[in-house]
């Protein structure tokens, strides 16, 4: 009996031994949770926030000083093409054109007068050449039969006097023409000063009326009737009268953060939210991106920017909405989503599993153990410092897990394609964080499933 009840003992023992020893090597287990390799459509999408921006809008500011006078349209109002919107006080500037057509109409009446005694002058030159020629006749003969002596010295005489006097009013009808030439030419440059003149009065004029220069809204209006308007000198803007914006194309101007500025590109498709519309997505085109980096701080373009600072810098990038509604305003706060990357149909696993490791972190402990009984040399040194990206794929049969090295393509919103280094079905430990942060090549694990992984968990 006794020896019974010391085998007995025994064997109990030997239960409670081995039963706190699998306790024990549970307790050491590192406990995970696992997804499987799946296969989804992926898209990557860079978000950006800005602001509602009309494609074309236009800063009507003044071109000549003086008092508005008449201001018939308000912000918000419609207007159409060549619409009066502003006027300024005209008086001086009508006066000086009304002086300076009456002064081009003078000008033309004497250049009427000129051209008409030009044609007198001709006229008179006509009758005195004919006269000329006529007399230079009458002394030719009369020369003749004076050496006949067939007229008598008187007549010779009065021959001579009528052909000289005929040679010095065709010498006056000559100089006449000249003069009344002169007269005509002077009265037509007096008639393009005039009109120049006549020019830059109804410019000024025309600078103190203001018209729409297309079919749009005024969306703003900073001025009131009554008040001054001053144009804009040197170092120094001018009065702003209005701004007038063509709503019928409407874009979302964002700025894109300088490591996603790289994948966007002209063409690719975007979703557009409105903070004042929470309700509506629109859609939309990338259709301008910027050159220059614009600082966060002051949305100053880098290249007038004279400082070195390296904070951070954004681009511009315009996305034209394809049906914009009518309610829609300048200023707007915006949140474009620009699909910049699709695959479809592609391995893809979830972002929080991918994880990062040095390659002598890899090793098992006979080759680490090699490792420092022999001192490595500078090129095995930086090779074990070098990192891999990889994610831990789970062996059932063994409990434990293998770091494999992965090539990976785009990424999306919770998920990231794997081009190389998994297959479809793959079950991978996606959390938690904290135990991804240390997990080792080849640890036991368990899978507990029960609870999903904490994204957020930073500890």
């Amino acid at each position: 009996m006794k020896k019974i009840l010391i085998i007995g003992g025994i064997i109990l023992l030997v239960v409670i031994v081995v039963v706190a020893t699998i306790i024990k090597s549970k307790q050491g287990d590192i406990t995970v949770q696992t997804g499987k390799v799946v296969r989804s459509n992926i898209a990557s999408i860079v978000t950006a926030s800005g602001e509602i921006k009309p494609k074309t809008f236009v800063n009507v500011g003044a071109n000549a000083m003086g008092r508005l006078v008449s201001l018939p349209v308000k912000e918000g109002d419609r207007v159409k093409k060549g619409q009066l919107v502003a006027q300024l006080e005209n008086i001086q500037p009508e006066a000086d054109l009304n002086a300076t057509r009456a002064g081009l109409d003078a000008a033309q009446a004497d250049a009427a007068a000129a051209d008409a005694a030009q044609r007198t002058a001709q006229a008179d030159l006509a009758r005195a050449q004919a006269d000329f020629d006529q007399k230079t006749l009458d002394w030719q003969r009369g020369q003749d039969l004076f050496k006949g002596q067939l007229i008598p010295k008187q007549d010779y005489d009065g021959r001579k006097a009528a052909y000289e006097a005929s040679a010095s009013n065709l010498e006056q009808a000559k100089i006449r023409i000249v003069q009344t030439k002169a007269q005509s030419e002077s009265a037509q440059r007096h008639i393009k000063q005039n009109a120049a003149t006549l020019t830059h009065a109804s410019d000024v004029l025309a600078k103190t009326t203001y018209l729409a220069p297309y079919d749009g809204i005024v969306t703003n209006l900073p001025v009131r009737q009554g008040e001054m308007v001053v144009m804009g000198i040197q170092n120094s803007p001018g009065s702003t009268i209005m701004t007038i914006s063509d709503m019928s194309i409407v874009t979302a101007e964002v700025k894109v953060d300088e490591t996603d500025i790289v994948n966007v590109k002209l063409g690719q498709p975007a979703e557009v939210t409105i903070d004042a519309l929470p309700k509506q997505k629109f859609k939309g085109t990338v259709t301008e991106i910027g050159d220059n980096a614009i600082l966060r701080s002051t949305g100053v373009s880098t290249s007038q920017s004279t400082g070195g600072s390296q904070e951070a810098r954004d681009f511009k990038v315009v996305v034209t909405l394809t049906d914009p509604p009518p309610t829609l305003r300048p200023g707007l706060s915006t949140t474009a989503k620009i699909t910049t990357a699709t695959r479809d149909n592609a391995v893809t696993i979830p972002i929080q599993a991918l994880t990062i490791r040095q390659r002598g972190d890899l090793k098992d402990k006979d080759a680490k153990k090699s490792s420092n009984v022999q001192a490595a040399s500078p090129e095995q040194a930086k090779s074990d410092k070098e990192e891999l990206q990889g994610v831990f794929i789970y062996r059932a049969n063994q409990k434990k897990v293998e770091f494999v090295p992965v090539e990976t393509g785009i990424t999306g919103t919770t998920d990231i394609e794997v081009s190389k280094g998994l297959n479809e079905g793959d079950q991978i430990v996606t959390g938690s964080y904290k135990v991804l942060r240390t997990l080792r090549n080849g640890a036991k694990v368990k899978v507990d499933n029960s609870a999903p992984a904490k994204l957020d968990e930073t500890s």
